[in-house]
């Protein structure tokens, strides 16, 4: 899964090797690959029509969000929570809210 991982989006606030966001914008930790369950799990989901699930064609997503494959898009249910922060100044620590 470290293949699929560096696909994660990287931000100046958060470690990189525990924090990346997905294509929706939703904070995950790299240890709670798998976990369909708390505020940071996330899985690989295939982004290719027909393609192989090979580390090229996959992507880290939220355990709620998902890649629409017949779109070719994201569908988004969570993302980044920056509700009360302003914008020169990063969320801290981490964490996500329900589109």
């Amino acid at each position: 899964m470290d293949a699929v991982w560096e696909h994660g989006r990287t931000m100046p606030e958060a470690d990189p090797a525990l924090w990346r966001q997905d294509a929706c914008g939703a904070w995950i930790r790299r240890d709670q690959y798998g976990l369909e369950s708390g505020d940071f799990g996330w899985r690989a989901e295939n982004i290719s029509p027909g393609g192989a699930d090979t580390p090229g064609n996959l992507r880290p997503f939220h355990w709620r969000n998902r890649y629409d494959v017949a779109e070719g898009k994201p569908h988004c249910r969570v993302c980044a929570d920056r509700s009360g922060v302003p914008a020169e100044k990063y969320a801290q620590p981490p964490r996500n809210r329900a589109i």
